[in-house]
Order: structure tokens, then sequence, then C-alpha cells
């Protein structure tokens, strides 16, 4: 959770992100970004589900991920132009720590060691999303069986 995302901060670090977080209770079916639109905070989920969509034009929007206890929601606000990539709404009742993008980003441009952990923090969770995107399409559309060729 918020843990994860601090565990290599030294302790002032640490008190400054949580300085900055702020508890949130999410009913369901709260629409928090659509995609497009401006990324401007993040959160952290503690518990429930968030689904992560994709418009897709004349048709209801594609679920491409479903997110969780510990997990990051939102990448976006760390990137200009600080637009949603895809929408998102909650499945269920979600407790998430909420953060404001641009005092996260103030804090990691004045302070490197902090941006670093940040960037790194955010770039690991970017990476898996993308392999587990990969493995889905493997899923959906790589060669049935082991793959190999008899």
């Amino acid at each position: 959770m918020i843990e994860n995302m601090l565990d290599d901060l030294p302790p002032d670090r640490r008190r400054q992100l949580t300085d900055i977080a702020v508890e949130v209770s999410l009913p369901r079916a709260t629409r928090l970004f659509e995609e497009g639109r401006r990324a401007d905070r993040f959160w952290i989920i503690r518990s429930g589900q968030v689904v992560l969509d994709q418009h897709v034009p004349g048709r209801r929007a594609a679920v491409v991920e479903t997110l969780g206890r510990g997990e990051l929601l939102g990448w976006s606000w760390m990137f200009p132009p600080y637009l949603w990539h895809l929408g998102a709404e909650t499945v269920g009742p979600v407790d998430a720590v909420e953060f404001d993008a641009r005092a996260i980003r103030e804090l990691c441009d004045s302070d490197p060691v902090l941006g670093r952990a940040m960037y790194r923090y955010v770039a690991k969770t970017v990476a898996d999303r993308l392999h587990g995107t990969r493995t889905r399409l493997l899923d959906l559309y790589g060669p049935q069986g082991s793959g190999l060729d008899p």
C-alpha cells in the first residue's frame, strides 16, 4: 500500500508524503477519471476494486484491468501533458489514500531522493502492468498449447 511506495525513503521524506495524503472512502460506481482529461491526483487503494477502462466509439467502455488492495491507481499525473490514458470507476466501495499530483510533482522536483523513489515506484507499476497486458494478449491471440511446433 502506501508503505510500498515509501519503503525506500528516509523517515523525513515519508512524512512529507503522508502529510499530503488524504484518506478517502468512495461509494460503488464512482467515476474517478475519464480518458483524455486532466490527471491531477492519484490513489493507493487500501480496499475494494477499481476498473480501468478505455473508450470504444459506439460501444460501452472496454475494461482493460482491475486494480485492488495495495495498487497504485493513476500514473498519468507524472508525465506531461498530465492527461489520463484510461478511465476509472469503482466496482464496489473503495477506501484509498489520495494524493494531489501537483504537490507531489513539486516535492519530486525539489528533492532528488524523493523524486527518484517516486519515479522508480511509478516505473515499476507501469512495467508490471505492461507485463500483465502482454500476458493477457498472449492468452487471447497467442498460439494454443506450448507454443512449440511439433
